[in-house]
């Protein structure tokens, strides 16, 4: 039986995770061009969606540390239902948006509305080697990182065409709904959602949460696997800029009709069918070994490179369709192998604080390229001299990994702490052993 049905069969709690995850996902991408096409209608102005951008992922750096500690003391299930509600009642703000004097809601809003996925994504991810067995582990991270490309494909190409022909709020609508539809499924799952109990330090340290978060640093710090690994999706991050780009390429270079969220969609659609094909079938060319998951992510970053910067010269709509399909085909494999590698790693005690300080690093070094990205734009550079660049600094984190991977050595693997007997990644690999 496909590896990806079984696991939805059999797994109830993963399941009710993935209907959820699948509702929330696909009113996000709604939501995302729709919003863009607000900014850029009302404004006119790349910095004004590179602001967005910032607003989309400075929040959850800012926010990130206190998250992880948030979702290694709490139970998962709660925070995740929380996060949920927070956001779908945030999100409806949006409709109050009509006027350029008022792009400021929708900025307040964004920022609220992510600071809350700053704790929902860490309690997701900490949470699925909690509901898979070890063999199931990356079937369901690739099963949920193609979800949400395909939400990404499907929300973003319909999201296009709904905000062109029936407007903005009804997208805005659409993504209010599915934060409470996620909330009811995953309420309805049955496990053990709060994480290990460990002894901690007393008095005001603890109180803060200080404690927990130097507890955290410590274990990343002496813990090299683990250290390299939380940089993989920071090495994307360094040319995050390509998402503004793939935005200003839908409305200035490729617009449908002289329509931006009909090309946005697009684009952004394509960038959602690629991030759904590399980890499916890497899988089954690869498998799921750690050693083997760790040598595609060298390649994966020049594959990315290598699409943007040909994007740069792309004649037309299908053409630079079919390079942010490839150049997304590698990104994906960076997100999934290294998410799935940590799981590997990381025991359930620190998996919070590790992925919330992870998520921290990425939308840090995407905020940073992002806003340089909107100068460049505003400043006279044209979206194809923007494109070459970005493709070629892919190259830089690309040739960095292969340097910490001929360095890598097995016998460094991160100690688990006293009170937890085996990792997730020490039964994966005691399976693949046996």
């Amino acid at each position: 039986m496909n590896p990806y049905l079984s696991l939805l069969r059999s797994n109830r709690n993963f399941r009710l995770l993935y209907i959820g995850q699948t509702i929330s996902q696909l009113g996000d991408w709604f939501n995302t061009v729709a919003v863009y096409a607000l900014l850029l209608d009302l404004t006119g102005s790349a910095t004004a969606v590179a602001g967005m951008l910032i607003v989309q992922m400075l929040p959850i750096a800012l926010i990130g540390p206190l998250a992880g500690v948030v979702v290694d003391r709490l139970n998962r299930r709660r925070i995740m239902m929380a996060a949920d509600l927070v956001r779908g009642c945030l999100i409806l703000g949006l409709l109050l948006v009509r006027r350029a004097d008022q792009v400021w809601i929708a900025y307040v809003v964004t920022g609220f509305a992510v600071a809350a996925q700053a704790f929902f994504e860490p309690a997701r991810t900490a949470t699925i080697p909690n509901v898979t067995a070890p063999a199931e582990l990356l079937p369901a991270n690739a099963l949920s990182s193609a979800t949400w490309s395909a939400m990404l494909a499907i929300g973003a190409s319909i999201g296009g065409l709904v905000t062109a022909a029936f407007g903005r709020n009804v997208a805005f609508t659409v993504n209010a709904a599915s934060f409470f539809v996620s909330c009811l499924f995953i309420a309805s799952t049955q496990y053990d959602a709060t994480p290990p109990v460990r002894q901690r330090v007393q008095g005001l340290a603890a109180l803060t949460g200080a404690s927990d978060l130097a507890e955290g640093l410590r274990y990343i710090r002496r813990s090299s696997h683990v250290a390299a690994l939380m940089f993989v999706k920071a090495g994307w991050g360094l040319a995050g800029g390509i998402l503004l780009l793939l935005t200003i390429f839908g409305q200035r270079v490729f617009p449908i009709r002289g329509s931006a969220a009909a090309g946005i969609g697009v684009l952004y659609g394509a960038r959602g069918i690629g991030a759904a094909l590399g980890p499916i079938l890497l899988r089954y060319i690869l498998g799921q070994k750690p050693a083997a998951l760790r040598r595609a992510i060298g390649p994966a970053y020049f594959v990315i490179g290598v699409f943007y910067a040909a994007l740069s010269g792309a004649p037309g709509l299908l053409t630079a369709a079919v390079c942010v399909l490839l150049a997304h085909f590698g990104g994906s494999i960076l997100w999934v192998f290294s998410t799935v590698l940590l799981q590997m790693e990381v025991p359930d005690a620190f998996r919070g604080r590790v992925f919330a300080a992870e998520l921290a690093l990425v939308t840090l070094t995407s905020s940073a390229s992002s806003f340089l990205t909107g100068r460049a734009l505003d400043g006279g550079t044209s979206p194809r001299s923007v494109s070459l660049w970005l493709g070629a600094l892919f190259f830089v984190p690309g040739v960095l990994w292969l340097v910490i991977l001929s360095r890598w050595k097995e016998s460094q693997a991160p100690p688990s702490p006293p009170d937890q007997t085996v990792s997730a990644g020490e039964e994966l690999l005691e399976g693949h052993m046996g």
